[in-house]
């Protein structure tokens, strides 16, 4: 979760770990903060730089008044790098009054006592929600005419804490509110984009999704720019807005339209067996990217032709971004902090215990092919053929038996790897072993 906090410290607040604890202890532990080193009031970015520095889910920037807000909102896209903003009112601390502001006012004291009124509309026209701010200050008395203001002219209702104790603690209450599973997952999407943009401006060679174009005559059949790629991440990273959908129907719509692009490049010209081949056939090394390979071709047949994957939800659209990415970009071994996000996404409770994992399998297997047998179709074929033949014969047949084809999907992250389980179970940090927990006690009944 991305926070902005315009906060100038006036009226004694401290700019130490009393205050910051109070604000965000429920994110982040402050025990590295060095109040001796960090000044805040001369170097507003030490807070950023320590959320950046300790934390992999979270961070903070603070603007000290109005001059930093214009300055922060100038070199960022408030609705993609912002996730909620806590405004003081009065930010006339420290600040220069020379400086113009707004309608070349002459009233500059006046405006500065007021600043965080204007801040707040200057935020709703940009397109921020107005549920996603709150106003935190000493200044309770201001802030209950301008929520009377409001209410007199119909604007949604405004949120506000004082400056206390046990205000602080409603205020962390209100940051949790605001950490939905949706806010998580477009934080993930987007940092994820972001990074691998960067990824593959710092080497071109990062892109690995080349390694999956069919050749034909030992000629690649299509060209992929590089600018291609970056296009998709930016596109990609713009489809989940700020405002969650007011209702289930609109929610699945966005999944929807995201996953249909997310996996759009997965098209005729691009196949796992094109990576398999330029290893001599030996899976030994890329038997998980072969995998990942796999799931999105399979998943953009799927969402191609049904929808039978709907309703879609955060779990399976934070599962297929990370195997996505994990496919067309060469990665390191080690989780990226925007994969740490995402796999909150999926589940906050990993699994530790895969004892059942061999028979778990076998149970699948054996499943699938019951169902095919049903059919009198060879059950012979690999795990996805046989999940994929389960799908064309449901689409578009209202009488067919329902079957749960997101867990499918996770189901063949573990049989198509099950000469490898070693490697999915071992106690490490590393993204492979990790996804496999997150994703275990969902895979399997």
């Amino acid at each position: 979760m991305n926070i902005l906090w315009i906060e100038d410290f006036g009226g004694g607040l401290s700019t130490g770990t009393a205050t910051l604890n109070l604000m965000f202890q429920d994110l982040i532990s402050f025990d590295n903060w060095d109040e001796d080193e960090l000044k805040l009031l001369d170097e507003p970015s030490d807070l950023e730089n320590f959320f950046k520095d300790n934390s992999a889910l979270h961070c903070a920037f603070l603007c000290r008044h109005y001059y930093d807000y214009v300055e922060f909102k100038e070199n960022n896209n408030l609705l993609s790098t912002i996730d909620a903003v806590i405004i003081d009112i009065r930010l006339d601390h420290n600040v220069n009054f020379d400086l113009p502001v707004p309608n070349d006012s002459q009233y500059k004291e006046r405006f500065h006592t007021n600043a965080g009124f204007y801040i707040f509309n200057d935020l709703v026209h940009l397109g921020f929600p107005s549920e996603k701010m709150c106003f935190m200050t000493g200044e309770k008395n201001s802030f209950t005419d301008f929520k009377t203001k409001c209410h007199d002219i119909y604007m949604p209702e405004v949120v506000g804490f004082e400056k206390s104790n046990a205000e602080y603690g409603k205020l962390r209450c209100w940051i949790k509110d605001r950490q939905p599973d949706y806010v998580t997952l477009r934080r993930g999407v987007i940092k994820g984009c972001e990074f691998l943009k960067s990824h593959i401006q710092d080497n071109d060679d990062n892109i690995q999704f080349r390694d999956f174009i069919k050749l034909d005559n030992n000629q690649l059949n299509i060209e992929i720019p590089t600018t291609e790629i970056e296009n998709y991440l930016d596109a990609t990273a713009q489809l989940l807005v700020i405002r969650k959908p007011p209702n289930s129907s609109a929610l699945n719509i966005q999944y929807r339209l995201f996953l249909r692009t997310l996996v759009h490049e997965w098209e005729e010209n691009i196949e796992a067996d094109s990576l398999k081949k330029k290893y001599g056939n030996d899976l030994s090394k890329i038997r998980d990217i072969y995998t990942f390979a796999w799931l999105m071709k399979m998943t953009r047949n799927w969402v191609s032709h049904a929808n039978l994957l709907e309703p879609l939800d955060p779990q399976i659209i934070a599962f297929l971004f990370l195997v996505n990415m994990r496919a067309m970009f060469k990665l390191p071994k080690a989780i990226q902090p925007y994969e740490h996000i995402l796999l909150r996404c999926i589940n906050l409770y990993p699994a530790n215990d895969f004892k059942q994992l061999n028979d778990n399998i076998d149970h699948v297997e054996s499943d699938v092919d019951g169902i095919l047998s049903g059919w009198n179709i060879n059950q012979s074929a690999h795990f996805g053929k046989k999940i994929n033949e389960i799908y064309r014969r449901n689409t578009g047949n209202p009488d067919a038996e329902e079957h749960d084809f997101k867990r499918f999907l996770l189901q063949y992250f573990w049989v198509n790897q099950k000469r490898s389980l070693s490697g999915l179970t071992v106690n490490t940090k590393e993204f492979l072993p990790t996804l496999a927990r997150h994703i275990y006690s969902l895979s399997f009944k």
